[in-house]
């Protein structure tokens, strides 16, 4: 029986065995990637190219459009290329990678979420001290104070989790390495990564979602006040595609980490990983650019200038 000290690779199981659905798998994965990066690359390009988009809002959005194009490269780009290659290997070093690397960018993904419904409660329900609470210094400082807490946040996890010895089997039934799949190949005593694992998603995630309901419902109330017309509908529509974002993220990292690693995988497991490995870095360009005015006259007014210096 192998173990974490002598196994070199893992097998990753994709959608389907069928050469056809693999394409289709592999085709499909490519069309999401290319739409994610594009609309996160042109939402960096414009936010820092308009100088009018440099605030406290757009640079939190600017950081996560940079921070989704490298979340979803963490995954996606392996998988089609195992499901055209029909090779489902992967290096226990690229593994360690991977897991690392994705529970970073989650951990990072969710404070940039949280941050930005602190700043819409700020600018909405405390306008007057907008520019003092949120100002560049204190946006710089949450920026760094999360990728350095994500950093340790991730090392510790990962660590954690091969430090177990693998030996009932080298197969994860996932489209990548995630810390949930690989405590189901662990021969070792995984209560300790369980309980760990359990009691940091529900302190961290749920205290996130916490302050983001609790900033949303201030909000809210605040809103609810003004008149009716184009301000009160302005801020829901903001707000709303926010939450909802946040509730497919949260809710599918709550039934991937959380369910008891004895269950055995099923399809669903590998669906609900997608919504929150895949979905919102897709998303959310969607909801901040098509959903935003400021952020498409921006847009127009950029091309119009490369037009015209390419007419010149």
């Amino acid at each position: 029986m192998a173990n974490s000290t002598t196994m070199t690779g893992f097998l990753l199981i994709g959608f389907s065995d069928v050469w056809e659905l693999q394409v289709m798998h592999a085709a499909f994965f490519a069309l999401m990637y290319l739409l994610t990066l594009t609309g996160n690359f042109l939402i960096v390009v414009v936010t820092t190219l308009d100088k009018s988009l440099h605030t406290p809002m757009y640079f939190f959005l600017r950081n996560l459009s940079i921070l989704d194009a490298c979340y979803i490269s963490v995954t996606v780009p392996n998988s089609c290329l195992n499901s055209i290659l029909g090779s489902n290997t992967i290096s226990k070093a690229g593994c360690v990678t991977q897991v690392f690397l994705v529970v970073f960018c989650a951990y990072v993904e969710l404070l940039f979420l949280t941050f930005m419904a602190h700043d819409r409660y700020v600018a909405i329900c405390q306008p007057l001290h907008y520019t003092v609470i949120m100002n560049s210094r204190v946006c710089v400082q949450m920026t760094l104070a999360s990728i350095l807490s994500g950093i340790v946040y991730a090392a510790l996890h990962t660590g954690n989790t091969f430090r177990l010895s693998f030996c009932h089997s080298n197969v994860i039934h996932q489209f990548f390495c995630d810390i949930p799949s690989l405590l189901k190949l662990s021969c070792s005593d995984t209560l300790s990564n369980e309980i760990t694992l359990f009691a940091s998603a529900l302190v961290f995630c749920g205290g996130c979602f916490i302050f983001i309901i609790r900033s949303y419902i201030h909000i809210f109330s605040t809103v609810l006040k003004f008149p009716k017309g184009v301000d009160r509908v302005k801020a829901f529509s903001t707000c709303i595609p926010h939450i909802l974002v946040m509730s497919v993220f949260l809710s599918s990292i709550f039934y991937v980490y959380l369910r008891p690693p004895d269950i055995s995988p099923t399809i669903q497991d590998v669906v609900f990983t997608v919504f929150y490995s895949i979905i919102p870095p897709l998303l959310n360009p969607i909801i901040y650019s098509l959903r935003n005015e400021q952020l498409k006259s921006a847009s127009r007014k950029i091309m119009q200038k490369v037009f015209k210096s390419r007419n010149l």
